[in-house]
């Protein structure tokens, strides 16, 4: 895309005041793009406007709640208002609950449902109806490993990630028999050092942690733009951990149960205990009289870097060689369970 098109080009942020979708915004930013930032915490809103400012880009600030589809159609106005049409909708807002499922109240995991799986539905359905019209757009669905490997701890978390899943793929079908030009796909995330191991509600005795290895924001925010550049992709896979969990599930599902049922707990906490009054966004926003940034806790663990990311990119060149190294991945991953 030219640096004139950049300019032009009108993209929504869900979950844009911080981790992924604070580095998405930057990055649009950068590439002097209009920006709309969609979140409810003012504090972090403003600071996500002034990075899109700062990098050479418009930025549009309007707090919303997802879960709420009035509130993101009233955004998706309001964009087209201010911005002009909305080439790119980006979905990334979400809130979870750490704690075995036996802990989780129904109120809670229908609070994390309405918010990580049915704030994505609302975005698309928002941008589709602005982009079939036109014919033209792309929806890009921030995924995860867990959209396709369920782990503990995280129940409400991976029941939004699998049901994104299947959703975005039927949608898909949908709009490949319809012959429309309107592109939707989705990028699998590995585990990322973002706040929300600081701000989601934890019931667990220790602070919860991303399960190494861990990736930077910016690792997300590339794979994002690749995407939103390149939406023919029906989905693109960030990090060897993603494509080892995925392969290994694949192979040999159910020895990873018992390998995660044996190591998941305790690699999603550190060994500090949780801090006390610890902030949660769960009904309400971390962010609204502070700012937290794209980076979480973990820069000390997290590399800016993803080999895997650059062979997604250029799977052709790697095509060959991507079936062997797909297949000792998964057996390096079945040896480890065994043992």
């Amino acid at each position: 895309m030219t640096s004139q098109q950049n300019q032009h080009q009108v993209v929504v942020v869900t979950g844009a005041s911080g981790g992924i979708g604070r580095a998405v915004a930057r990055a649009f930013g950068a590439r002097h793009a209009r920006v709309a930032l969609l979140a409810r915490g003012e504090a972090g809103l403003k600071a996500a406007a002034d990075d899109v400012t700062r990098g050479g880009g418009t930025a549009l600030e309007i707090p919303t709640d997802v879960a709420d589809f009035i509130q993101v159609e009233a955004a998706a106005e309001r964009a087209e208002k201010e911005l002009g049409p909305i080439d790119v909708w980006i979905n990334v807002a979400f809130t979870s609950v750490f704690a075995p499922f036996s802990e989780i109240e129904p109120d809670e995991f229908r609070r994390v449902t309405e918010v990580s799986y049915l704030g994505y539905v609302h975005g698309t359905m928002a941008a589709l109806r602005r982009m079939k019209p036109r014919d033209r757009g792309t929806i890009v669905q921030v995924g995860s490993a867990l959209a396709y490997r369920g782990i503990p701890l995280q129940s409400a978390y991976c029941g939004a990630k699998h049901a994104i899943q299947g959703f975005n793929e039927a949608l898909r079908c949908e709009l490949l028999h319809e012959g429309s030009h309107v592109r939707t796909t989705m990028v699998q995330m590995p585990a990322v050092n973002t706040p929300q191991f600081s701000w989601v509600r934890s019931k667990l005795p220790h602070h919860a942690q991303p399960v190494p290895p861990i990736y930077q924001p910016e690792v997300a925010a590339r794979a994002v733009l690749h995407a939103a550049d390149h939406p023919r992709r029906r989905e693109y896979w960030v990090g060897g951990s993603t494509v080892g969990t995925l392969v290994a599930n694949a192979v040999a599902p159910g020895i990873l149960d018992r390998y995660l049922a044996k190591t998941g707990y305790k690699s999603q906490q550190t060994g500090a205990d949780k801090t006390a009054g610890q902030p949660e966004n769960l009904w309400a926003p971390a962010d609204r009289t502070r700012d937290f940034g794209a980076h979480g806790e973990f820069d000390d663990q997290a590399t800016p870097r993803s080999f895997q990311l650059w062979g997604s990119r250029h799977h052709g060149l790697l095509a060959a060689a991507g079936g062997g190294a797909l297949a000792a991945t998964a057996l390096a991953v079945w040896r480890r369970a065994r043992s």
